[in-house]
């Protein structure tokens, strides 16, 4: 899965001869997951056709800011846009449009989006060498870059006018992956591996039934998937669940019993700088599996258990350097428990969600926690989805060892 997997991008569109490239470019990043809608310069209509990147993005093409053709249509307001937008690529850049956005001179939409902006742009310059080399355009290099705005380099080769020399827009193969990278090394987690179980364990009673529990993996998952979203090698340790995942950077091993989680663990976390334990593991398995399936014979059955291995604990006592994290569901005296926990099995962070609390707990979409780090520092949040709990989680780590 492409980093630019999911997000919203802007494309601006100017008016060079390289503007037909913009039709490939749209292709691309739909092809990598992006969301993409363009704007263009009136300008720019003359070099590729609305209608094309209309129809290849599957969305609107935004050019001015009120159709002249429908009275009654709404206006394209910019500060939507801009808002909407994750990232935006102006692509090609001319000369003429990089002078305006180095000098704030909004003279039509694409401006006006620009200057509302607060995610990060890239411009992509495209011109003749002359252009290219001229000290106004390297002024307005030197005054984007400072404004914070990345620039894609143009490439040397032959040149509309002719010439062969710099200012040859970059390719669009080029553009994506200049973009990817640069997204990839500014993410906080960018590098660190990191160790996650999920969802419940399940142990066998016989061929056909089993001890379990409610877990649906949907807390690890969203953990997973938030942290290799932010540039994490994740190894993802999984119980049955039937959520699933797909991301380049996630591993996923499969397992079935608290046994098998514990060998499994045990065998990655020698590997990993964060360990974030979120499965629900069996406390207690069955001393003995019946080879076949056990008859309803009797009106009573006595199974007799024994502890499962503690993952947590066991992970607590070699951890050395590593930031090892726990989860505590209780259903009572929740936050002493949760210390006794945090304490007990050597962790640096627990995170505590209770089933008494509404919107908490398994099989939800949303999760209810607060985070208790060493010391009983204690970090109570609301209701969120699944997904901002693990924002959330993640972010709190961050700041607890990397910043």
């Amino acid at each position: 899965m492409s980093v630019l997997s999911g997000k919203n991008i802007l494309l601006g569109v100017t008016a060079g001869i390289a503007a037909y490239k913009s039709a490939f470019l749209v292709r691309l990043l739909i092809k990598k997951g992006a969301y993409v809608k363009v704007i263009m310069t009136p300008s720019s209509k003359e070099f590729v056709t609305p209608l094309t990147l209309s129809t290849l993005s599957k969305n609107e093409v935004y050019s001015t800011f009120t159709n002249e053709e429908d009275d009654n249509a709404q206006w394209n307001n910019h500060v939507e846009l801009a808002l909407w937008a994750d990232l935006f690529l102006i692509a090609p850049a001319t000369a003429n449009t990089m002078s305006k956005m180095a000098n704030g001179i909004c003279d039509n939409l694409l401006m006006a989006v620009y200057l509302s902006a607060k995610c990060p742009v890239y411009f992509a310059p495209a011109m003749d060498l002359d252009m290219y080399k001229h000290p106004t355009t390297l002024q307005s290099f030197e005054k984007l870059e400072n404004f914070g705005n990345i620039q894609i380099p143009a490439e040397e080769g032959e040149l509309a006018s002719g010439l062969i020399g710099q200012g040859r827009m970059a390719e669009p193969e080029v553009i994506i992956s200049f973009v990817e990278n640069d997204l990839l090394d500014k993410l906080p987690l960018k590098g660190k591996k990191i160790l996650i179980t999920a969802g419940p364990t399940f142990e066998a009673i016989d061929p056909v039934r089993f001890i379990g529990n409610h877990s649906s993996g949907k807390m690890g998952y969203a953990l997973a998937e938030v942290a290799a979203n932010m540039g994490a090698q994740i190894t993802l340790i999984s119980g049955p669940v039937s959520v699933s995942i797909s991301h380049s950077f996630i591993k996923i091993i499969n397992v079935t019993s608290a046994s098998e989680m514990y060998e499994e663990t045990h065998n990655y976390f020698k590997e990993c700088d964060i360990a974030i334990l979120s499965a629900a593991v069996a406390d207690f398995t069955p001393i003995e599996k019946a080879a076949q399936k056990i008859k309803k014979k009797e009106d009573t059955l006595t199974i007799e258990l024994k502890k499962t291995k503690d993952i947590l604990a066991s992970l607590g006592k070699i951890k050395e350097e590593k930031y090892l994290v726990g989860f505590a569901l209780e259903t009572e005296n929740e936050l002493e428990n949760a210390k006794t926990k945090l304490k007990k099995k050597n962790l640096d962070l627990i995170v505590l969600n209770s089933l008494n609390d509404k919107g908490a707990g398994f099989k939800t979409d949303t999760n209810k926690v607060t985070l208790i780090s060493k010391g009983n520092k204690v970090l109570p949040f609301q209701v969120k989805s699944k997904k901002e709990v693990a924002t959330d989680i993640l972010h709190y780590i961050i700041k607890q060892i990397y910043v």
